[in-house]
């Protein structure tokens, strides 16, 4: 190890072995915490002593030899020489032979069986002084260093041994060099009170390195710049622990050639942690498992005392202790790598049985259950009579916080260790809520027997709001509808105003969700409309939605809608009236604060790691980007939806996802990928619901887009034979009859075009709205060539006041068209470059201007415009905005003939050819005459 911010302990210690070789002989004692470098400065010491000249003698103490009597001594002086007098008298006093005398430990190791734990008789202690002699003497010779490190575990005789020495010290040319590391324990008090009584002691204890320190250290291996910006973090992570320094050097030893190397805990980390903890007494290990199993804890003191087994002032030198070593920090260890060090040697079972007991100490200090349930779900034991009952609480604890999967292993704990068969009922429907937010399928095997048990009463109905849900989620409608029924009968009387609230809240969101099923009569048992908009904020959200959904954009469900959000939180009991409200907002036509919302939202979704929330804001959110015109980022959103909640787990509501995927396919010209969509199995029950709606228009866009009028207006004309049968036959919610009326042109019906598109305008009302826009554009298409301008004029002035650009884009390039057949060229070639700039933008194709055909801009998805600065688009289609001279001009030019041979074919002048040319450049959009199609086959 590489010595940093030790220069002051150096230059004191190597003064010492100066004077001590004159004669002055000296003793230091070295501290600090395990790891901190002081058996790398006891070396730097004795290679500095042995240039001086010394000879220098090693040993260590170690925990497992502590009870080998003259375990350090006999390492430290087995290399003295001794004369033949004096080893025949040590072997004599050992009783043995001289040749016996002379094995691996030497005299020190036969006096060992002689001699007491703590005492000395007057035989025993003159071996020991004749000992000394012979050191004294050798050190006359040559002067002497003695390394003696890790003190703390020296055995009782070499602590005599030890003693004696430090006697004779003031007069022998003897330097003595101790190290103890700061542990659970100390060493023997008898040699701190010797050292402090010899002349001139002073305490050398080293410290953990500084910020500085730490990237002195690092600059071998990182250069000087990188270890600079690396050493915050490595010193928050190591505590400045020379060692934990090194070791993090070494795991971040493949990144050091990199642009941004970094310094994570890997495996030399986890070594080098686990090796400090291992190093010291039992009881420090003990404390360091206590602290590492009740980490995530906030744990008193006695209670990691009583985990680990110690009595409080054990404790608290050992909490010093691994405080010295960098290990903890605010008493909690400094990271998860110390834990794992700290565990390393546990087997499961052991492991168990310290969760188990961390469960029973939480519990009888009336700690949290969701900090009991962890260490009951780490044991997966809950045998105690208290366990699972601490389990449940947990569970609902974590769903409340919108955490399901901290709560399913709780609630799966229990499962398997409960015995009650009432509880397990109760647990089950917990269960499936909380698999329902991580993946509803995940819950689906439990529905049938929770729908049973509702049935014949073992299951409280309190559940029944929560199942009726799930049931109609998975297409179980007859099960459902026995839910509702009995959420019905047991909240019409409910003295508790909440579960009260949460019933018609219920009620009404699944009368507007699953029409079909659920009869909005239901719904109307509830308080009237204006008394809803001011009751609880998850009443307020359903019944704003409904109200949208039932009478139109208004703006009290708006600002019904808005204030629930503002008092609110996302959690378990309250995403799916969020998803009402911000419903709300998108179905009113106010798309700038739907999107705002819904960000805000999806953000907290993402925050919390809820599948399903993720997976519902991100759809909302994507049908929110197709109002607003961004195909690109509806058509991203979507596939986070699908890919947070695979398609088969979507049930019925697979409808939503799906249908913003097909539309915004089909309006980025994606056909193949929107046909490939169309393939996707449908759950049984989905056109019961109210995603059905959405799926068939976006199928009916995509047929029309793709050439298929008559399936396009199948869907059209089933999407409102739906609505209008549910009382949900709102435009704001799906615009059927423009795509109908679109469709019908297609088909050459024109009449009834123009009727549906009326009959839409009149529903849309008169305020600026993205949904009279969209019915303005379908009456142009289907009124009269003279009356397309006014319409045309109206609708982008209402689309760019309601942000849907794809549709402002179609508006643009109709009237454009509309200009250009009237002649008005220049008016036509800005409105063509606005649409050009807006496709551009957000990201949806520009083919070519189709003037009549059906297809143009039917319902939002594909929008037709002519490809402004892109003449290769161009098709033959486009030939009947020129006159018929102009036409001749095109079918000749584009055959290659000069204009001399035009002007000689067409018996016309050179100058009537280039002013036709003109134009024709001008009407298509082109520049050279290799752009023009041919008039006969393009």
């Amino acid at each position: 190890m590489r010595l940093v911010e030790r220069d002051q302990e150096l230059t004191v210690l190597t003064d010492m072995i100066v004077r001590s070789s004159r004669g002055e002989g000296q003793a230091a004692l070295i501290t600090g915490g395990i790891g901190c470098g002081k058996t790398a400065l006891l070396a730097e010491l004795a290679t500095a002593a042995q240039e001086f000249g010394f000879q220098v003698l090693n040993a260590g103490g170690s925990l497992a030899e502590r009870r080998t009597p003259g375990a350090v001594l006999g390492q430290l002086l087995r290399d003295i020489p001794h004369d033949p007098a004096d080893r025949a008298a040590l072997a004599a006093l050992a009783g043995q032979s001289d040749h016996e005398s002379l094995g691996a430990a030497g005299p020190v190791g036969s006096i060992v069986t002689r001699l007491g734990p703590s005492a000395l008789d007057p035989e025993e202690s003159h071996a020991l002084q004749r000992l000394c002699t012979v050191v004294e003497e050798q050190a006359r010779r040559i002067p002497l260093m003695l390394c003696v490190d890790d003190v703390q575990f020296m055995d009782e005789l070499s602590l005599h041994g030890i003693l004696l020495m430090l006697r004779r010290l003031p007069t022998a040319p003897l330097a003595l060099i101790m190290t103890e590391c700061s542990l659970s324990r100390t060493a023997d008090p008898r040699l701190h009170a010797a050292l402090r009584r010899l002349p001139g002691h002073r305490p050398f204890t080293l410290g953990r390195l500084s910020t500085e320190g730490v990237a002195a250290l690092l600059t071998t291996q990182f250069g000087s710049g990188p270890a600079r910006l690396l050493a915050p973090g490595c010193h928050a992570v190591s505590g400045g622990n020379p060692l934990l320094v090194e070791a993090l050097a070494e795991d971040g030893r493949h990144t050091a050639n990199s642009p941004a190397p970094r310094l994570d805990p890997g495996e030399a980390f986890l070594d080098a942690a686990t090796g400090c903890l291992h190093r010291g007494w039992p009881a420090l290990l003990h404390i360091a498992q206590a602290l590492a199993v009740l980490h995530k804890d906030s744990p008193g003191p006695q209670t990691v005392a009583r985990l680990a087994e110690v009595e409080d002032a054990v404790l608290a030198r050992g909490l010093r202790a691994l405080d010295n070593a960098g290990l903890l920090a605010d008493g909690r260890p400094r990271h998860t790598a110390v834990c794992d060090g700290a565990l390393a040697g546990c087997t499961g079972e052991e492991l168990a049985v310290l969760h188990r007991r961390a469960a029973e100490l939480l519990y009888e200090e009336g700690a949290p259950a969701v900090g009991v349930a962890r260490h009951l779900v780490a044991a997966d034991r809950a045998d105690a009579p208290w366990a699972v009952a601490e389990l449940r609480e947990a569970a609902e604890r974590h769903l409340a916080a919108g955490r399901p999967a901290l709560a399913r292993p709780c609630l799966d704990t229990a499962l398997r260790h409960c015995r009650d068969q009432g509880e397990r009922l109760r647990l089950k429907a917990l269960l499936a809520g909380a698999a329902w937010m991580l993946d509803p399928s995940m819950g689906a095997r439990h529905l049938v027997e929770l729908a049973d048990a509702l049935r014949d009463g073992r299951l409280p109905a309190q559940h029944a709001v929560m199942l009726a849900k799930y049931l109609l989620w998975h297409g179980r409608y007859d099960e459902a509808a026995d839910a509702i029924e009995r959420m019905t009968r047991r909240n019409g009387g409910s003295a508790d105003p909440l579960a009260a609230a949460e019933a018609r809240a219920t009620r009404e969101l699944l009368s507007v969700t699953y029409p079909g099923l659920v009869p909005h009569s239901i719904a109307e048992a509830g308080p009237s409309r204006h008394t809803a908009f001011a009751g609880d904020p998850r009443s307020r959200g359903a019944a704003a939605l409904s109200d949208v959904l039932r009478h139109g954009p208004t703006p009290e469900p708006v600002a019904a809608a808005e204030g629930a959000m503002r008092v609110m939180r996302l959690g378990r009991n309250t995403h799916e009236w969020l998803t009402c409200a911000v419903s709300t907002l998108l179905f009113a036509d106010r798309t700038e604060a739907a999107a705002y919302w819904c960000d805000h939202w999806l953000s907290e979704a993402h925050s919390r790691r809820v599948p399903l929330w993720i997976a519902e804001f991100s759809s909302l959110r994507a049908g929110i980007a197709l109002r607003q015109g961004r195909p690109l980022d509806a058509r991203r959103l979507a596939k986070v939806a699908l890919a947070q909640v695979p398609a088969e787990s979507w049930g019925v509501c697979i409808g939503g996802p799906l249908a913003n995927l097909i539309q915004a396919n089909t309006d980025l010209g994606a056909r193949e990928a929107a046909a490939e969509l169309l393939e996707v199995p449908l759950p049984e029950g989905l056109f019961s619901s109210r995603f059905g709606l959405y799926y068939l228009h976006a199928r009916g866009s995509h047929f029309l887009a793709a050439g298929q009028p008559q399936a396009a207006l199948d869907d059209f004309t089933n999407c409102g034979a739906l609505m209008r049968g549910w009382g949900l036959d709102q435009p704001s919610l799906i615009p059927w009859r423009s795509g109908a009326a679109r469709a019908h042109l297609a088909l050459a019906s024109t009449g009834r075009a123009h009727e549906l598109a009326r009959e839409q305008l009149v529903l849309a009302g008169e305020a600026f709205t993205r949904t009279r826009g969209i019915s303005l554009r379908a009456l142009a298409a289907a009124s009269r060539p003279s009356q397309r301008g006014t319409l045309l004029r109206s609708a982008v002035a209402v689309l760019d006041e309601s942000g849907d650009q794809l549709q402002l884009a179609g508006a643009l390039v109709e009237l454009g068209t509309a200009d250009l057949r009237s002649g008005r060229v220049s008016s036509s070639d800005t409105l063509f470059g606005r649409a050009a700039r807006l496709a551009e933008a957000c990201g949806f194709p520009l083919p070519a201007c189709r003037p009549g055909a059906g297809s143009a801009g039917v319902s939002g998805s594909a929008v037709s415009v002519p490809s402004i600065g892109a003449p290769a688009a161009v098709r033959g289609e486009t030939l009947e905005l020129l006159s018929p001279a102009e036409r001749r001009v095109v079918e000749l030019a584009s055959a290659g003939l000069t204009n001399k041979e035009i002007s000689g074919q067409l018996n016309v002048t050179v100058s009537t050819v280039e002013q036709h040319l003109t134009r024709i450049f001008r009407k298509l959009g082109v520049r050279t005459r290799g752009d023009l199609p041919r008039a006969a086959g393009e």
